[in-house]
């Protein structure tokens, strides 16, 4: 009979555990800044608003299952497009359709105060992050087009360097690039976005081009899908003397979900997963012409493969702890980068599970305070204070 009360009393605790977390999860303002699912609709013909479970990471329906609030829509090109600009206009135009047959579920939002009045009417507030400073072309006049759009952050470069920053990727591959930070023209751009109130984005950049930033910049800046280079030393994370130096500019690190941005072992276990196909993958990339997608149609092919090399999902609130504890809770927050990554960790599959992440930091002692900034608080109060009145 004990034995029998004792595991009552267990399943009653863990139920009202659960509807703890689900409860803190719902009322708070739940921002990701950044998913890539207009590359999709680019790539598929994709539509948000249909169901797209088993092809996708999020859809509209999704998204309310997992509590998602706000979402800053990534605009991405490699570049490679006759018009990288008009490129990024298209894929705006996409999200804007949407919007328009869903006015119920989704509006486009310019600043935290119409952010909270759309989140209150219980509908999904939409932002664009323009990923990659290439889209621009040069041109100040293009870049304020793109924030009378709906754009309010801008990745100064993705993988491809600008003529006027420099891509991490780049530095670490082309000795022609290494060293090189922000071109004056670089330092322009930077002074221009603080002045229109759009949001510099440091994720992607090399390490000049991160100081050239953090001495140019008048306003709290993001990492907006970035993760912690002391625990993956990767690139593309951010080193310990970078997070502080975005902690004490009043900016905020979104960490990023990708397996190989997490978990220091992934790569390598990636890179083998990928030469045991390589035969294969050769003969998808000869015949569609796109890296990335053939990439993708190799770990759809061979799922159970695929899923074997996903990180840890406790590496996430790793990741997440690591900043606290570096600098403060008031300054990390979720940048999952679903729809651009193929591997993201395990129990993270799609938008439905970010209650997860509640749960888990609930789990750790953090406060109901707490959850709010690193879920959404921390990205609107650096939202706020980039805003022009």
């Amino acid at each position: 009979m004990k034995i029998k009360l004792f595991i009552v009393l267990v399943l009653l605790i863990n139920n009202a555990n659960a509807q703890d977390y689900s409860k803190i999860h719902q009322k708070a303002i739940l921002v990701d800044t950044h998913n890539d699912f207009l590359t999709k609709v680019m790539q598929y013909n994709f539509a948000l608003d249909s169901d797209l479970r088993g092809k996708t990471h999020s859809d509209l329906t999704r998204f309310k299952i997992g509590g998602l609030d706000v979402q800053f829509f990534s605009v991405w090109s490699d570049g490679n497009q006759q018009s990288p600009y008009a490129f990024a206009n298209r894929q705006i135009d996409s999200l804007d359709a949407v919007i328009k047959r869903n006015p119920d579920k989704i509006v486009k939002t310019a600043n935290v105060k119409e952010i909270l009045g759309v989140v209150k009417q219980n509908k999904i507030a939409a932002l664009i992050g323009i990923e990659g400073g290439h889209q621009i072309e040069n041109s100040l006049d293009n870049l304020d087009a793109l924030y009378n759009r709906g754009t309010r952050y801008m990745t100064l470069t993705w993988n491809n360097s600008t003529d006027w920053a420099t891509s991490a990727f780049d530095d670490n591959s082309k000795p022609e690039f290494k060293g090189k930070g922000l071109s004056d023209f670089g330092k322009k751009v930077v002074r221009h976005m603080n002045k229109i109130g759009m949001l510099v984005d440091v994720s992607h950049v090399n390490e000049k081009t991160f100081w050239d930033v953090i001495e140019t910049t008048s306003k709290p800046i993001i990492a907006s899908h970035s993760s912690v280079y002391k625990l993956c030393p990767v690139p593309r994370n951010l080193k310990d003397d970078q997070i502080k130096a975005i902690a004490k500019n009043n900016g905020v690190v979104q960490i990023n979900f990708n397996s190989g941005f997490i978990d220091p072992t992934e790569k390598k276990r990636e890179e083998a997963f990928m030469e045991s196909h390589k035969k294969e993958f050769d003969s998808l990339h000869v015949a569609i012409k796109n890296e990335n997608i053939a990439e993708e149609m190799i770990h759809v092919k061979y799922k159970q493969e695929s899923d074997s090399l996903r990180a840890p999902f406790a590496l996430v609130i790793e990741h997440i702890e690591y900043v606290i504890k570096l600098v403060g809770v008031d300054y990390v927050g979720i940048g999952s980068d679903f729809d651009g990554i193929v591997l993201p960790p395990q129990q993270l599959d799609d938008v439905t599970s970010y209650p997860l992440i509640t749960k888990a930091l609930l789990e750790k002692g953090y406060s109901e305070k707490d959850i709010n900034k690193i879920l959404g608080g921390n990205i609107l109060r650096v939202l706020k204070a980039n805003e022009v009145n």
